[in-house]
């Protein structure tokens, strides 16, 4: 099978999305027995519109994985204990350290040259998160000293960000984080003044901590609490390798191994033009070992040059007519 990280050309990337399925279909047995209860016939699958998309849920559910491998490792969606919550098991940490480094340079830099800070809360407390995994590799790759993460010690967090004003500065932050500390900062009357040397990534996470709003809406309050024409996005999943990166205006773009498509939400296996407002499917080739092709909840919009929106979430969401989600 080609490298996924050696795909140039969209036709590159059709072969291997056909190619991956096919691997799939043969050897992913959860993957396998929803496209037979689709009754779909694999060997009509010749063009990237007709795979069928893996509804998400499928994870909190089964084991989704390579039958030809085994492995430990699994990351673990955000919830409370009471939830029943997805397992995405890695067969290859090689695979997902090479997509984070590729997709952090493409979008924002090489790793080496910034200082990475955590405002990650909620990710921290629990164990298995994709999130953490990804931040914790890129502070390796950088071996900066000052490299850390906060918790609510917000006081720290606003001492540290002053001080290093001559040196370059990725701080990665859950939404409500970010909010929690801007509201630190306005409580006890201390600003933060204008830099350049400081870039904000949120990475979404507001559910049940702050009261809901728009991405537009939120990404409005952080630029005016941190004082800067543009905050930074990471758009990924317990459920993916790969990450697509906004660099303002809630607009992502997603690295040469990584597709969105934009699926009708009431009609799964037509997709929506444009501009017009559906569902979001992904596909991941780094999922070579579990699943490349699934369906979100996340609402969303194509946008020319392969570039998508996040608009939100589909309000109490159910896939009908698969009873694999609740066997």
């Amino acid at each position: 099978m080609k490298n996924i990280f050696s795909i140039r050309s969209e036709q590159d990337f059709v072969d291997v999305c056909l190619e991956t399925f096919r691997y799939q279909y043969e050897n992913v047995e959860v993957y396998k027995k929803f496209v037979d209860y689709l009754r779909i016939d694999p060997n009509n699958i010749n063009e990237v519109t007709k795979i069928p998309f893996l509804p998400i849920e499928m994870f909190k559910n089964h084991q989704i994985l390579d039958k030809n491998v085994t492995t430990e490792l699994f990351f673990q969606s955000s919830g409370t204990t009471q939830m029943n919550l997805s397992k995405h098991f890695i067969a290859d940490e090689n695979i997902y350290q090479e997509s984070i480094y590729r997709s952090f340079e493409q979008f924002i830099g090489k790793p080496e040259d910034f200082i990475f800070l955590g405002l990650l809360p909620s990710y921290l407390e629990k164990q298995n998160s994709s999130l953490i995994y990804m931040v914790d590799y890129l502070m390796k790759k950088s071996a900066k000293p000052e490299n850390g993460y906060f918790l609510y010690n917000h006081s720290d967090l606003f001492k540290f960000l002053t001080q290093l004003k001559d040196k370059k500065i990725i701080l990665f932050g859950v939404s409500f984080a970010l909010l929690d500390f801007l509201d630190f900062c306005k409580s006890n009357t201390v600003t933060l003044q204008h830099s350049d040397n400081i870039t904000i990534i949120e990475t979404g996470g507001m559910k049940g901590r702050k009261e809901e709003m728009t991405k537009d809406e939120l990404l409005k309050i952080l630029q005016e609490g941190f004082k800067t024409d543009k905050i930074y996005s990471e758009y990924s999943m317990t459920e993916l390798l790969s990450q697509a990166y906004s660099l303002g205006e809630n607009v992502y773009e997603c690295p040469n191994w990584m597709r969105i498509l934009i699926r009708n939400a009431e009609d799964p296996f037509n997709y929506e033009q444009e501009g017009r407002t559906g569902a979001v499917n992904i596909i991941d080739l780094a999922n070579i070992h579990s699943c490349s092709f699934i369906a979100t909840q996340d609402l969303g919009k194509a946008l020319p040059g392969g570039k998508f929106q996040v608009l939100g979430r589909i309000d109490h969401s159910d896939i009908r007519g698969c009873s694999l989600l609740v066997s």
